[in-house]
């Protein structure tokens, strides 16, 4: 039965109420409204707001209700109109009007207010543990390949020589920024709507701190109205969700093309490619492409409560249970695309000689050279200049700087020498990038070595 019957007189259309209904996608949220329901039934009793002793039956029977909801023994009842209803139904089955005293000094707004907070913080414990273990995998991969020399590159060209361990680790930066932004989210996740009553609190005695202390909450909501309208937790989340799967989706797609013949700088393991219906050599990597295709799909979801949210006036309406299924779909996806992209990445076989293959072409050391004749004395620019001469006299002599002669050097520019056969060796070009954030080896293992130490902090 409806919370709110008393009011109407008749019973609500089947279709409509199919179409209020919110149990399909919120019994998801059981654990949480029970958790909370137990504080609330907690404070209740200790400011005397209702007996004690039936404080306590109530506790104990909704204690009892959890347990059988996680076993198997209880189903949840699909027709019920929330799970909320369900779970105060259950309640008073059980011990009768006591459990009819539950709902005290409480409304649904600011109880499924707290309900997504408590679960929203239980989730982004699990996102926040699924990206580490992917940062740890990238960190491991990287120091593996810390001196894996490859062409970095700017618009899809071949532009200078870094290592695989250090486009890794761009990764790992990357990811570790979504980690700092779900910890700061959270931060504002964790305040107890409870309290807050429909909109205009209640005229009981609430100790509503105590509640948030009996949660782990770190505080309560300043304004009624607010707590149970604010939705910005939501957002935020969706947002930082969001940017991990921009992260997720970039390296996504240099995965799928590392993976062609074209580069060739990868291998996937056999359990993370399919292959085709029709052509027998096809080996593709449709996880990968999955998640890149699957970043549209949490975009959706922001966009989705975005707009919900836009034209609501305070405080609650009805448009606001548009927020579950969207943000219910967004940690679903984020979490099996990170599990699944892990163990896809830690698999895969770096094929090293392809990638210094690749870098021994398209003259990736030019601006070495040019630094090379910098450190000579020549103004940057006429180096430049000078460098640019010469790719362009490799290019029509089917030559690379590495094997053009130093004649041909010093018709460009007599400050060359032998010693620049030394200064553009791609070895030679990686290992001399020692700035903090470069790609020499020395710099790679550094910054291994931190981020690991903020890993283990994060513990």
């Amino acid at each position: 039965m409806p919370l709110w019957t008393g009011r109407f007189k008749k019973t609500l259309d089947k279709k409509t109420n199919d179409f209020n209904s919110s149990i399909p996608f919120d019994c998801r949220m059981a654990e949480q409204d029970i958790r909370g329901s137990v504080a609330h039934a907690t404070m209740l009793g200790k400011q005397g707001i209702i007996d004690k002793g039936e404080s306590e039956k109530i506790v104990a029977s909704l204690k009892e209700i959890a347990a059988e909801i996680e076993s198997g023994e209880l189903p949840i009842d699909m027709t019920a109109e929330d799970i909320h209803t369900f779970v105060e139904g259950e309640l008073t089955r059980r011990i009768g009007d006591s459990g009819k005293r539950l709902h005290t000094a409480r409304s649904r707004n600011d109880q499924v207010a707290l309900d997504l907070r408590l679960y929203l913080l239980d989730e982004s414990e699990k996102l926040e543990k699924s990206i580490t273990d992917l940062v740890r995998v990238i960190v491991n991969k990287a120091k593996e390949n810390y001196d894996a020399v490859m062409p970095g590159y700017t618009h899809l060209q071949r532009a200078q020589p870094i290592t695989f361990g250090h486009h890794l680790m761009a990764y790992a930066s990357m990811l570790m920024r979504d980690l700092d932004r779900l910890s700061d989210c959270k931060k504002r996740m964790a305040v107890s709507p409870l309290g807050s009553g429909a909109l205009a609190g209640t005229t009981y005695p609430l100790d509503r701190e105590y509640v948030a202390g009996l949660l782990g909450l770190s505080g309560v909501s300043d304004n009624s109205l607010d707590g149970v309208s604010d939705r910005d937790y939501v957002l935020e989340l969706l947002s930082t969700l969001s940017i991990v799967m921009v992260h997720l989706s970039r390296f996504a797609e240099e995965i799928i093309m590392w993976c062609s013949w074209e580069f060739k700088f990868i291998e996937l393991d056999d359990a993370f490619s399919t292959g085709s219906s029709i052509m027998p050599q096809k080996k593709n990597p449709d996880i990968a492409e999955l998640v890149r295709g699957k970043s549209g799909r949490v975009f959706g979801d922001l966009m989705t409560l975005l707009t919900a949210m836009k034209g609501i006036p305070l405080a609650y309406n009805k448009d606001m249970q548009e927020d579950k299924e969207a943000v219910f779909d967004a940690v679903d996806t984020v979490l099996m695309c990170v599990d699944t992209f892990a163990p896809m990445l830690e698999t895969a076989r770096v094929l090293k000689e392809n990638m210094r293959n690749a870098a021994a072409k398209g003259f990736i050391n030019a601006t070495d050279c040019a630094d090379y004749l910098v450190y000579k004395g020549l103004p940057f620019r006429d180096a430049y200049k000078a460098t640019g001469e010469l790719v362009a006299l490799c290019i029509d002599k089917g030559l690379t700087l590495e094997t053009l002669p130093i004649a041909e050097y010093k018709k460009v520019c007599d400050i060359f020498d032998t010693d620049v056969y030394e200064a553009i060796d791609l070895d030679n070009c990686v290992k001399k990038r020692t700035v903090k954030g470069g790609p020499s080896p020395e710099c790679v293992l550094r910054e291994i070595e931190a981020m690991e130490k903020k890993l283990d902090e994060r513990k």
